[in-house]
């Protein structure tokens, strides 16, 4: 296998001279709002719902494993896009734990004893904060880079 050598520098310039245009507060508001009414939601649907702890625990740890999920998937997305390294392993994990958080939701929603429209608000309010949650990421990245300008 070759050996990838990187010069920092060259990326930090090639970066620089990429045309970044800064994100409005309007979507950037909208975005934090989404994740807001996403995981929030989610959160009290979870806290009110009759369920065992145990199975809170579960819908819980898919949000979060989700939303971290997603993010590294944008990442990755995004460092390719622009020339900076990524991992073959590291983007094939990411796709594989967003994609296996989704499932983890699914198959759980098919199995759970609750209605049906509880079901839907779950898939809803889950898929709201992690669309919502690269969102996010994606102008934190753009503000900063156009900040660095």
């Amino acid at each position: 296998m070759k050996e990838q050598v990187f010069n920092v520098e060259e990326i930090k310039e090639e970066k620089k001279e990429s045309t970044g245009f800064k994100p409005t507060p309007a979507f950037i508001g909208a975005s934090w709002v989404a994740l807001g009414a996403g995981m929030i939601s989610y959160c009290v649907g979870l806290w009110n719902a009759d369920m065992w702890l145990n199975e809170k625990g579960y819908y819980f740890t898919i949000l979060l494993f989700g939303l971290f999920s997603a993010i590294s998937v944008q990442k990755c997305v995004r460092d390719k896009s622009e020339g900076i390294p990524v991992t073959d392993i590291y983007y094939g994990i990411s796709w594989f734990t967003t994609i296996t958080s989704i499932i983890l939701l699914v198959v759980g929603l098919r199995n759970a004893d609750i209605e049906l429209s509880e079901k839907g608000f779950y898939g809803m309010s889950f898929t709201l904060a992690l669309f919502a949650a690269i969102a996010v990421q994606k102008n934190t990245r753009d503000l900063k880079a156009f900040n660095e300008k």
